[in-house]
């Protein structure tokens, strides 16, 4: 099934210079708009309290991506040790792309576990930026170096990862303001 759903998102790559350009552009360039536009907001904020939320929410969105991939997604690529559709099967490769490790998608976690982040702290921002990781994530099949499977198992890992470092870090931190109440008194 998972090779049948590639085959049906690659197999559109390859007939027209239009899609394929688009498709390079969301597999490889719109990452960098998505993280530039997160990036905006530690310049927004009118107050000192707006400035403090944006920082935190930048630096959380990041802090979870992180996490996501380079913790939690290295442990998995190490156990799974899935090769890249290309490896094994001819495809329409849109990028040049090293052999490696396929499953599950680095980019998928990096950007959903930013989107989870975001989406904890702000709902409306958040939608937005799991449609831009969802954008990415397809592009990346139909560019021929993920399965869908690679795609729905970094979702769920980013998704998962930007969760558990929201809930970590907002645990230290009511504790901290908690012993600070408790110092005060």
């Amino acid at each position: 099934m998972d090779y049948y759903l590639f085959q049906q998102i690659n197999n559109l790559a390859g007939h027209w210079k239009f899609l394929d350009s688009i498709g390079i552009f969301f597999a490889a360039y719109f990452q960098y708009l998505l993280a530039g536009a997160l990036l905006v907001f530690l310049f927004l904020g009118k107050t000192r309290e707006e400035k403090i939320k944006n920082y935190r929410l930048v630096g959380l969105a990041f802090l979870a991506a992180a996490v996501s991939r380079l913790g939690l997604g290295e442990i998995i690529k190490r156990l799974i040790n899935r090769p890249r559709p290309f490896e094994i099967y001819p495809v329409h490769q849109l990028l040049p792309y090293d052999p490696g490790l396929s499953f599950p998608s680095g980019h998928a976690m990096f950007f959903f576990g930013m989107s989870m982040a975001i989406y904890l702290y702000n709902k409306k921002l958040g939608w937005l930026f799991f449609a831009g990781s969802a954008l990415i994530s397809v592009a990346r099949v139909f560019a021929g170096v993920h399965y869908p499977s690679d795609i729905l198992g970094g979702a769920a890992v980013g998704i998962f990862g930007g969760w558990l470092t929201v809930k970590i870090y907002d645990k230290i931190v009511s504790k901290k303001i908690y012993e600070q109440d408790q110092n005060q008194k």
